[in-house]
């Protein structure tokens, strides 16, 4: 995906979607700036990820589990 492509998706996002984009993009940032110089790994506290739990208030979510066998018999179930 090319730079004006990517844009171009940004742009059709909602307010929400462009700020949650935002948020990602920061997330990542942050994350390939956290380099442990001992080791050579990074050090991310997920909790802390503006995306971590977005996904809580949902009440289809509420089981993962089954949520993820409903839709893997969805896809490959045929």
């Amino acid at each position: 995906m090319t730079y004006e492509e990517i844009l171009r998706e940004l742009a059709s996002l909602p307010p929400e979607g462009q700020e949650k984009a935002a948020e990602f993009i920061s997330t990542l940032r942050e994350y390939y700036a956290r380099e442990d110089s001992a080791s050579g790994h990074r050090r991310v506290d997920f909790g802390s990820l503006g995306f971590f739990g977005m996904w809580r208030d949902r009440a289809d979510m509420q089981d993962s589990s089954k949520w993820l066998r409903k839709h893997r018999e969805l896809e490959w179930v045929k």
